[in-house]
């Protein structure tokens, strides 16, 4: 049965100017692009990556977020969690500005390379109408071309000193996560999120829980958990995740552990329990 754990941590951030990213950290900032968030790391005199590109429709404001946090500069790369629509939707208009390279893990090059299509959404699970509604969401591929490229096997980051990206599968074949030791910092994507994103209204409202990936887009539950499991173990001290608002603070790490340890309970659908 799924559950949200509330009074995971406080809320994360300051509005950092008038197009509502919101910052945690002075190189770390995120923007909600309707139902989902967009990542902006760097510092505001110095380069800077963009992490995921939102839903379709979404980069007009994107490109006015970094405009107004970096001067218009483009930013050295686009770095994606995975290739979900609502992720990479705003890449089209935003590539044909920045003109930058992409970077995905190997296992999901193939639905950003016009190669392979997502397995379809289960609309039976996780209840609401973001649910109901996920047979009609895009499943690719897209084919993002010679813009794309494979991040490097060895755990770096291009562009983005500091940062490591960890393998998170579950919600995708190759869903990461990007962790940065020095001040603990988590960009989670859809690995885990702060709000019950099958709902509209708790998608919309972003009520503050700790949530299992999105459930009617997640076909491999046992890769999810071990991906929970693994995060669990970093003990982030600030997480920016796909969806919800970012949390800090040490109620988060405790409220991560109680996830993966509980997960079966907390995030893994009755059907899937059962199957």
């Amino acid at each position: 049965m799924q559950h949200g754990l509330t009074h995971a941590g406080r809320y994360a951030g300051h509005f950092a100017d008038q197009y509502r990213t919101r910052e945690v950290a002075p190189d770390l900032a995120y923007l909600r692009t309707g139902i989902v968030n967009v990542v902006l790391v760097g510092e505001r005199d110095g380069s800077w990556v963009l992490v995921d590109a939102g839903l379709p429709g979404s980069a007009r404001q994107i490109l006015a977020a970094a405009g107004a946090r970096f001067g218009g500069r483009p930013p050295e790369a686009v770095v994606l969690t995975h290739g979900h629509f609502d992720h990479v939707g705003g890449l089209p208009v935003l590539l044909g500005r920045w003109g930058v390279p992409v970077y995905a893990a190997a296992r999901e090059l193939p639905y950003l390379a016009g190669q392979a299509m997502y397995p379809p959404p289960d609309p039976s699970v996780g209840g609401g109408l973001m649910a109901l509604l996920s047979p009609l969401y895009p499943r690719g591929p897209i084919d993002l071309g010679a813009r794309l490229e494979r991040l490097p096997e060895d755990g770096s980051v291009p562009r983005m000193p500091g940062w490591r990206w960890i393998a998170t599968p579950g919600h995708t074949p190759g869903h990461v996560s990007f962790w940065r030791e020095a001040d603990r910092a988590l960009i989670a994507g859809d690995a885990f999120v702060t709000t019950r994103q099958e709902s509209v209204f708790a998608a919309l409202t972003v009520p503050i829980e700790l949530r299992g990936p999105p459930a009617y887009f997640t076909p491999d539950w046992k890769s999810a958990w071990e991906s929970v499991r693994r995060l669990a173990s970093l003990e982030p001290a600030v997480a920016v995740t796909g969806h919800g608002r970012a949390l800090a603070g040490p109620g988060l790490a405790a409220a991560l552990h109680r996830l993966a340890a509980e997960f079966p309970r907390f995030a893994v659908p009755e059907k899937r329990l059962a199957a």
